[in-house]
């Protein structure tokens, strides 16, 4: 699944560490959604949308066109 997580990262100056403890996961969590080897789950998905206030497919796409 494509994502922006680290454009949305980035433009606020955030390391890995800080959105992860933001989030209550591991950095290696955020990490591995980043580079597309993790998809999160719906409650973690929506908890990153909330975080940066932003509807969940603003920030995942699931890359399915018909």
């Amino acid at each position: 699944m494509k994502n922006r997580l680290r454009v949305l990262r980035a433009e606020r100056s955030w390391s890995q560490a800080d959105l992860a403890d933001k989030l209550g996961v591991a950095r290696q969590s955020v990490n591995a959604i980043e580079t597309g080897k993790f998809d999160p789950s719906l409650p973690l998905a929506f908890r990153i949308a909330r975080l940066f206030s932003l509807k969940v497919e603003d920030i995942f796409d699931d890359e399915v066109r018909d």
